[in-house]
């Protein structure tokens, strides 16, 4: 006889199941350990955050849940990440982790007992068909999930099967903007082991772009070689991480003055620049962002030199002010002031002061970074955007001047030339680290570095 009528989640793969099927997919598995580690990298330190979100909200129940799953097409779903609140909590960072739910229980007069309410391995046994036909969740089509033992082990916190969860009341972090905030904000001052993780993907990221630029001989030959230098990049990243922290900025040419270019499917042009703004997020989710702006030939133009010498005194300029107790904007002052006084000799602007300059700038110069590349963005202004520099933070500075092809303002020579460069930064106690200090910034630094790794000789 054959069941037609409880058809699983497999899609258009699915196939009907007799009951001589079933039972004999149901018996004769060996014992199976899971061959992870034994804890999440970061077990020894999410206690500590989450009493501190605990101490934030004492008596309420809280939820942080990991997310779900989106379809990209049809029955196909996007690579999963979990919210980045929930792998800071938890440790965990798989794309296992869909669906699970983080709850903080109320326990005594002020604290909370950390649950994770997880979907663990699918028992194999008459009657459960999910590990080999649910193409969401089955073992064989997604891969081994944790059991519940295990999950407590790679964690330190008492799990439970997500079914016993139900809809319970609380603050839940996927709709409730208070505690959003706080989340965001608790994560604005980096522990050690996040800046460690943080230099990784900075390291990581630095090999990437060296990837790049030996590349791009083949990448010139072809017709879209602006995806060819994201393909290489994005090869380093899967290697090296999780992939890439947001979509690679491959723009070549004028497509440099659009500031989000991720379509990536230009010609490269000797004559050109090259922008490429690329970050690897490691396996902790963790990533990098750093821009770099290269002369395709391998030299800069005058003119080329002229736009990315003004870029990169506004980047010096913005770095020299990022300390602790200096307020969040003043890097980007600093820098806005050199591009505006730049701009006024050479005669584009009329005087240095107001904001006009921004008709060539459009945004800041930089933001925080940590588990999103645009990090804590639900944190208050008065806590971030308006607030002070504390030793921890890590953020990016990354002036850029940005003349587009259309520009009447600008002399013809300047026009379609769009120059970015952008460098990862930890706030010490007495200023800030360059973490990206790899990768050269200079004129002369990024000519040498692109000689040396295309000499075939």
């Amino acid at each position: 006889m054959t069941d037609t009528s409880s058809r699983l989640n497999t899609g258009s793969h699915d196939l009907p199941v007799s009951d001589e099927l079933s039972r004999f997919m149901a018996g004769k598995w060996a014992p199976s350990p899971s061959a992870g580690t034994a804890r999440a990298a970061s077990y020894a330190v999410t206690p500590a955050r989450r009493a501190r979100l605990s101490a934030r909200f004492p008596g309420e129940r809280l939820l942080v849940p990991a997310g779900e799953l989106k379809v990209r097409t049809n029955d196909c779903d996007h690579r999963f990440r979990p919210h980045s609140a929930y792998a800071w909590l938890t440790g965990l960072t798989g794309e296992d982790q869909v669906g699970h739910v983080l709850v903080l229980e109320p326990s005594g007069p002020h604290g909370h007992e950390a649950v994770l309410y997880v979907r663990p391995r699918s028992p194999r046994a008459d009657g459960n068909e999910e590990f080999y036909r649910d193409r969401r969740h089955g073992e064989f089509w997604v891969g081994r999930r944790p059991d519940l033992a295990e999950a407590e082990r790679l964690t330190g916190i008492r799990c439970a099967h997500l079914d016993a969860l139900g809809t319970p009341p609380g603050r839940d972090a996927a709709t409730d903007p208070e505690l959003a905030t706080a989340l965001a904000e608790l994560r604005l001052v980096k522990d050690a082991w996040e800046v460690e993780q943080l230099q990784l993907a900075v390291d990581h990221t630095a090999a990437g772009f060296e990837d790049v630029v030996r590349a791009l001989p083949r990448a010139l030959a072809h017709p879209r070689g602006e995806r060819w230098i994201e393909g290489v990049f994005g090869l380093r990243a899967r290697a090296e991480g999780n992939g890439t922290g947001y979509e690679t900025i491959a723009a070549s040419g004028a497509h440099a003055c659009v500031l989000h270019w991720i379509r990536n499917d230009g010609r490269l042009d000797r004559d050109e620049l090259l922008l490429l703004d690329a970050g690897v997020e490691t396996d902790t989710l963790y990533t990098a962002d750093i821009t770099r702006t290269l002369p395709l030939s391998g030299r800069f133009s005058p003119v080329q030199r002229q736009v990315y010498e003004l870029v990169l005194a506004a980047q010096e300029a913005g770095m020299a002010a990022l300390r602790p107790g200096a307020s969040f904007r003043d890097f980007h002052r600093a820098g806005m002031r050199v591009i505006a006084e730049g701009l006024t000799e050479w005669g584009i602007l009329k005087d240095a002061r107001g904001d006009l300059h921004r008709r060539y700038t459009l945004c800041s110069s930089g933001h925080m970074l940590g588990l999103d590349v645009h990090d804590c963005a639900k944190a208050r202004a008065e806590t971030y955007l308006d607030g002070v520099l504390e030793e921890g933070q890590v953020l990016t500075v990354e002036p850029g001047l940005y003349l587009q092809p259309d520009d009447e303002t600008l002399p013809a020579e300047l026009r379609g030339i769009g120059v970015r460069i952008e460098d990862d930064l930890v706030i010490t106690a007495d200023g800030a680290r360059l973490m990206s200090g790899a990768l050269p910034r200079t004129v002369a630094g990024i000519e040498e570095w692109m000689g040396s790794l295309l000499d075939t000789r």
